[in-house]
């Protein structure tokens, strides 16, 4: 009905009448583009420097400890002096762990601090001479499990560990190997059947993979720029779309400054060691290992069914970077008895930033920590 509509409206117009018109549009939409982009660029924000103290470091990763600052609110019960005990917080090993702490009113690690927790942020870095030749076995067995260890050690006991997107991956990965350190787990947006949504993301990274044994020759890791291409190839119009809109924004608007922070994280991507590179974009976004029951930590098959504690799945509804049927599986697969679905109506940054994120995800977060 909409195209044979437009086609009688075209009808009549002649050719040179429709091209300048879409010459037109063209123009309009790139000049936008252009001056959203300026408009980023020109931006007055930037990331103070971090007010959080380290306790724990181990090559170019280090935890963050949420529990030693004071939270946003002037309520003293609010805090509790952190009666309900630590939280170990994971992000992927391609972004920077301060997704979880974006500023200090877009902050879950805050959020959970006002609420009595100690949140541990654990920060992967960029790889250095150290972690030059790691594979994930070296991140989760070695560094993840030993920062639970020594975590565990320091706080008296077992915690609930939280991974978000990849790091899901790793959280639930570390929570098989050393079950006894972990009573909660909360996978959020983590992915694990890549096929589960159909072929795209499979074909996307099947075209590159021929490339990746020169690149990796070449760079010795995987870019952070080869890696934002692979993203943006999932949804190529979002970047326009994007810029458009900040376009229009207040430069002096909280909406602005929060485009702004987003956007710096998205463009401090990490880059990917060698190994890890082939392990994830060949192990899992071609051959679909995780899913197929044939990806291993350490000598240790990786089965959700082999988790043992409570385990929240938080699966937003309109992700894109992680399919929900990806998320889905790994859901499925976990003990029946100890599983738990929340399915907010957000995307996969927005669940965890947006304005709506405190509602939609972090407080039914602490509300099902502390549920019995």
């Amino acid at each position: 009905m909409a195209a044979e509509s437009l086609r009688q409206e075209m009808s009549h117009h002649s050719n040179d009448v429709m091209g300048q018109a879409i010459d037109r549009a063209a123009f309009a939409q790139h000049s936008a583009l252009h001056d959203g982009i300026r408009r980023y660029q020109a931006h007055s924000y930037r990331r103070g420097a971090e007010d959080v103290p380290v306790i724990w470091q181990d090559g170019a990763s280090c935890i963050f400890d949420y529990g030693a600052i004071a939270p946003d609110t002037a309520d003293a019960d609010a805090t509790k002096a952190r009666s309900k005990g630590a939280v170990l917080l994971v992000p992927s090993l391609v972004n920077r762990g301060y997704i979880l702490d974006l500023n200090k009113k877009r902050s879950f690690a805050r959020f959970l601090a006002a609420q009595g927790y100690r949140p541990l942020l654990l920060e992967w870095g960029y790889p250095g001479a150290e972690e030059r030749d790691f594979g994930m076995d070296d991140f989760i067995a070695g560094r993840l499990v030993t920062a639970l260890q020594d975590m565990a050690e320091q706080t008296g006991g077992p915690m609930p560990v939280v991974g978000y997107c990849m790091g899901g991956v790793l959280a639930m990965a570390a929570c098989l190997l050393e079950p006894a350190l972990v009573s909660r787990l909360v996978l959020l947006a983590t992915p694990w059947d890549f096929m589960a949504a159909g072929p795209t993301q499979a074909r996307i990274a099947a075209a590159f993979a021929p490339t990746l044994p020169h690149m990796l020759s070449v760079h010795d890791e995987l870019p952070v720029d080869v890696l934002q291409t692979l993203f943006s190839s999932l949804d190529p119009f979002m970047i326009g779309e994007k810029f458009r809109r900040f376009a229009n924004m207040d430069p002096a608007s909280s909406r602005a400054e929060d485009f702004v922070a987003l956007e710096d994280w998205l463009n401090d991507g990490v880059p990917l060691t060698r190994k890890v590179a082939i392990d994830c974009l060949i192990g899992w976004y071609v051959e679909n290992r995780p899913a197929r029951g044939q990806w291993e930590i350490d000598g240790v098959t990786m089965e959700p069914a082999g988790v043992t504690c409570p385990t929240l799945a938080v699966i937003p509804e309109n992700d894109r970077i992680v399919p929900p049927e990806s998320a889905l599986a790994l859901y499925d697969g976990l003990a029946p008895a100890l599983r738990t679905a929340l399915r907010p109506a957000a995307g996969h940054i927005g669940m965890m930033v947006g304005s709506r994120a405190q509602t939609s995800t972090w407080q039914p977060v602490v509300d099902w920590l502390e549920t019995a």
